[in-house]
Order: C-alpha cells, then sequence, then structure tokens
C-alpha cells in the first residue's frame, strides 16, 4: 500500500496556545512529513517493499549492525513515527486516565519521575531521534530513546508516547531549547487518553 499523509486530527493551529505554534505544524506535517510520505513512495516503487505495510516494512528493513539506515527504512519509519505523533497530542485540557497513572507510578515510581526520565531521554538523544515511553516485550513500562528515525517497533516494542526531538520540530517555537520544548510538551501537549489507550 502507498504511503498517504494522514490528515492532522485538529486545525494546524489548534495546539497554538499550548506552545506548537501553526507555523510549525505547518512546516512539521505540510513539507516534513509529507516529504517521508513523497520520498518513501519512490524509495518502494519497484522492490520488493511494494504494498506492504510501513509496519512490515519497518521491520523488514532495520539493519542493527548498520552505521546508517537506509533510504526505505528511514522514510518508512519517519513516515510511521510522525502518524503516531500527531495522534499522541490534542488541544484542549487533558487528564490522564488513572489506570496510566497507576502504571506510570509502578514503573517509575511517580508521573513526575516518568517526565523526569522521559525529558533526560529526549534531552540526551545527542542529534536528530525520539524519546519514548514503550511497553517492552515482557509488559514492563520503560523510556527510550533512539536515533533518527529508529522507533519501538525495532525492538518489538508498543510505543506508548514518543516525542519528536528532530530541530525541525521544535526550533520555531523553542529555538534550542529542546528541554524547554519536552516539559511543554508532557505537561500541555500529549494526549494521554491515547497512550493509556495503547497499553
Amino acid at each position: 500500500m502507498a504511503f498517504e499523509l494522514p490528515d492532522l486530527p485538529y486545525a494546524h493551529d489548534a495546539l497554538a496556545d499550548l506552545g506548537m505554534s501553526k507555523e510549525t505544524m505547518e512546516y512539521h506535517h505540510d513539507i516534513h512529513h509529507k516529504a517521508y510520505v513523497d520520498n518513501g513512495n519512490k524509495a518502494i516503487a519497484g522492490t520488493e517493499w511494494e504494498g506492504k505495510s510501513a509496519e512490515e516494512i519497518i521491520k523488514g528493513t532495520y539493519d542493527p549492525n548498520a552505521v546508517a539506515q537506509n533510504g526505505i527504512f528511514n522514510n518508512a519509519s519517519q513516515y510511521w513515527n510522525h502518524n503516531q505523533f500527531w495522534e499522541m497530542m490534542a488541544p484542549g485540557e487533558k487528564k490522564m486516565p488513572g489506570e496510566l497513572e497507576k502504571a506510570l507510578t509502578e514503573a517509575f515510581g511517580s508521573v513526575d519521575k516518568f517526565k523526569e526520565e522521559f525529558s533526560a531521554a529526549g534531552a540526551g538523544q545527542f542529534g536528530s531521534g525520539w524519546a519514548w515511553l514503550v511497553k517492552d516485550q515482557d509488559g514492563s513500562l520503560k523510556v527510550t530513546k533512539t536515533e533518527n528515525g529508529v522507533n519501538p517497533l525495532c525492538f518489538n516494542q508498543t510505543a506508548l508516547l514518543g516525542c519528536d526531538v528532530w530541530e525541525h520540530s521544535y526550533y520555531i517555537d523553542f529555538r534550542n531549547k529542546r528541554p524547554a520544548y519536552l516539559s511543554n510538551f508532557l505537561d500541555k501537549l500529549v494526549n494521554w487518553e491515547n497512550v493509556a489507550s495503547r497499553m
């Protein structure tokens, strides 16, 4: 199946009062995400991956021993990562469901401790990449970070929450202050209902 750019689940300016501007969303979704769609479709055309799902392509083309992943993987994974990212945020007031709060407290000691660990992972990712809250194969919750487009699918983990720490995701609004972007993401942008639904 060909990659298709999904519509945002809210208007481009819906997160502006929460720290993610309309300009950021226009660049990030309409230009960057679209580039992964277009380049991904070109890369898989005429290959064994044409007609496969993004998940199949990601798992089939990820090379844990490679210094750099190939173009098919990079575009498929970034396409998938961004599809999740838009859904993991929402406008308006957001309350964390009780079962998620309980799970985070059991795994990390408290919700605040989870946020500290997640922020540290994102801030500590050298260069481009992602910070993740994942459900591991044994059912435990963990915070991880990945370089470039690598994501939890590569390690047979379930992505519960991901934050894009490529500069294009925050530079317009936060300049070089990645920790402030991460803090704002956790405190104002995360759609905790969506995170809980992924468990």
